[in-house]
């Protein structure tokens, strides 16, 4: 379970990735012992080199060079077993990282797509796919073999103190080009990523809504506007790749060279002089390419290590954004009792104030309508009332209770919420009324036949069992947000939030929403109705009036919507009153007349 995220200036925890990746520490360690096992071995084919050349050449005793060899083969077969055991350390890293870390990042994720609705909301997968098979493939194995470079050194400076001496300058080079890689990548590097993450957020926006866009005729400008995205992705990516090629071109030469005069033209040097065996020259060019060989790898990855940077810093702020929280005290059943105070709301990440003040109470079993104008804050105050957003200043409280106090998972069992916008999964009907648990048969039916829906699903090639694709594209939007009252009213719930739940019925669906509220009116339950059709709230106890983000009447649904009326038929009596001025300019208005 994830908390609400941290907007409004509340401490963020530290480090919440670093903690998550903490258990793979020893296995990590394991890696890291393994690898040095290897590297120790792989000293080995300096010392054959050595022992050839200069004793058994020498002494030209067969039975020594066999029995070295096959003392080197079995180093070599244990390498192999080795090599294979840090492949299988990786891979069994790699499956437990997933196992362990995919529901967490799923959970952030969600979360980052319920509150900051960047249009990507998958990019969280993609960036913990990129650090996991980073952490598991290759590119680290160049990390670990780096700290044995200076060991190798070493055993150079045993050889001769000058090729150690050149090795230590061969190295520090080749580190420059390293640091050189960073810093000629690093902004190019960061901008392509940049500019790749808007294009694809705008190209997954407009495919969402790729109906309209074709239907208009639009896909030429949209793929204009997703392209002048996209060419930049494509010149910085181009331009870095360019730069880091150089580098990595040049390094390899230099590693090339490096090991070639270090190796075997300043040994030979050595050799001339009777400073060094022929052993040796060997020895010292396998020991210089073993030496800079992880550095002229790491730079092989290193555009690969700073994607991998940017995910983790955008995984680790994610992480932070969204701390888990542990598991509280699980509350008693609610009884549905709903108190506002002194309610803000701000959206997340935004500055915008869109309800303010707002104060209210509602009884158990009370049904509550909520109209206003466009914009006035009524969805927002239906996503208050079920915990979607956190207050910015203020509470809402279900049973005495604050709402974001709940376990989230324990208190979706009580409440049933219909957005504005309904949207089904991909899944079968009985799927989507259930909201994805365990399917109970009988409290499927009794949602649907609560929702009137019963006989249409029937209707269905498969009944219950139809499956709805994507965004349930197979029904009309109708039938789409009968389907979603059913879902609502799944599990007997005690609190209900209807946004606009008649907003694409015919009169057989307004007629099935009516006999649904009025079977949760006698079930006593919690009900508020969001709304812009008058008609339908005759059947509610209480009204709430919103404009421009205020509480501007809450009481009776009769005194409200009398007071409306009166209101209503003042404005039109004005209304032609100036209607005759404008025909008749000579003629003064009348001042309507009090309570008209």
């Amino acid at each position: 379970m994830f908390s609400r995220p941290n907007f409004f200036g509340r401490q963020k925890p530290k480090s919440q990735l670093l903690q998550a990746l903490k258990p793979f520490k020893q296995a990590f360690i394991t890696t890291g012992i393994v690898s040095a096992i290897i590297n120790i071995i792989m000293i080995v084919p300096s010392i054959y080199m050595l022992e050839v050349y200069d004793r058994i050449l020498v002494s030209k005793s067969v039975p020594t060079l066999i029995l070295i060899s096959l003392m080197v083969l079995g180093f070599y077969a244990f390498m192999g077993v080795l090599e294979w055991l840090r492949s299988q350390l990786l891979i069994r890293i790699s499956n437990n990282m997933d196992a362990q870390l995919n529901e967490k990042v799923f959970s952030v994720a969600f979360s980052n797509a319920l509150y900051a609705n960047t249009g990507n909301p998958s990019q969280a997968f993609s960036d913990f796919t990129n650090i996991r098979q980073f952490l598991t493939g290759s590119g680290v194995l160049a990390f670990f073999d780096i700290p044995w470079t200076p060991i190798y050194i070493i055993i150079l400076f045993m050889i001769h103190t000058v090729i150690g001496i050149l090795a230590i300058v061969a190295s520090l080079v080749m580190m420059g080009m390293a640091i050189l890689t960073e810093v000629v990548t690093k902004k190019g590097l960061g901008e392509a990523n940049k500019h790749y993450q808007e294009s694809q957020v705008f190209a997954n926006v407009n495919f969402r809504n790729a109906e309209a866009i074709y239907a208009m005729g639009m896909k030429e400008n949209v793929k204009k506007h997703w392209y002048s995205r996209y060419i930049n992705f494509l010149s910085y990516q181009s331009d870095t790749s360019s730069k880091a090629g150089t580098i990595s071109a040049t390094t390899k030469a230099l590693r090339i060279t490096f090991q070639s005069l270090l190796g075997y033209g300043v040994s030979a040097y050595y050799a001339i002089q009777g400073q060094l065996t022929m052993g040796m020259i060997v020895a010292s060019a396998i020991l210089i390419g073993r030496a800079l060989s992880p550095v002229d790898l790491a730079i092989s990855v290193w555009r690969q290590f700073v994607s991998v940077r940017e995910s983790y810093a955008r995984l680790e702020a994610m992480f932070a954004q969204y701390p888990e929280k542990p598991k509280g005290l699980q509350l008693p059943p609610p009884v549905g009792r709903v108190s506002v105070s002194n309610l803000i709301a701000v959206p997340p990440g935004s500055n915008l104030m869109i309800l303010k003040n707002v104060s209210f109470e509602v009884n158990p079993g009370e049904m509550v309508g909520i109209i206003g104008p466009v914009a006035s804050g009524k969805t927002t105050l239906g996503k208050m009332l079920v915990g979607i957003w956190p207050p910015y200043s203020g509470s809402v409280r279900l049973d005495g209770a604050e709402i974001s106090t709940w376990d989230r998972e324990d208190l979706g069992k009580y409440i049933g919420y219909l957005p504005q916008d309904v949207e089904l999964l991909d899944g079968t009907v009985a799927e989507n009324i259930a909201r994805f648990g365990e399917i109970d048969s009988n409290k499927v039916i009794k949602a649907a036949q609560m929702a009137g829906i019963h006989e249409m699903i029937l209707q269905f090639p498969e009944g219950y069992d139809t499956k709805l694709g994507t965004k349930g594209a197979i029904i009309s939007g109708g039938q789409k947000q009968r389907i979603g009252l059913a879902r609502a009213l799944y599990n007997d719930p005690t609190l209900i939030v209807l946004d606009e739940p008649n907003s694409s019925l015919d009169d057989m669906g307004e007629r099935a929403l009516i006999y649904a509220l009025l079977n949760l009116k006698k079930m006593k339950k919690t009900v508020f109705l969001i709304t812009h059709r008058t008609p339908i709230l005759a059947i509610t106890d209480k009204i709430i009036l919103m404009l421009n983000g205020s509480l501007q009447a809450f009481g009776p649904s009769q005194e409200i919507l009398k007071a409306l009326q009166a209101v209503n038929e003042q404005q039109a009596q004005m209304q032609a009153q100036q209607n005759a001025h404008l025909n008749n300019p000579n003629q003064a208005p009348q001042t309507p007349q009090k309570g008209a």
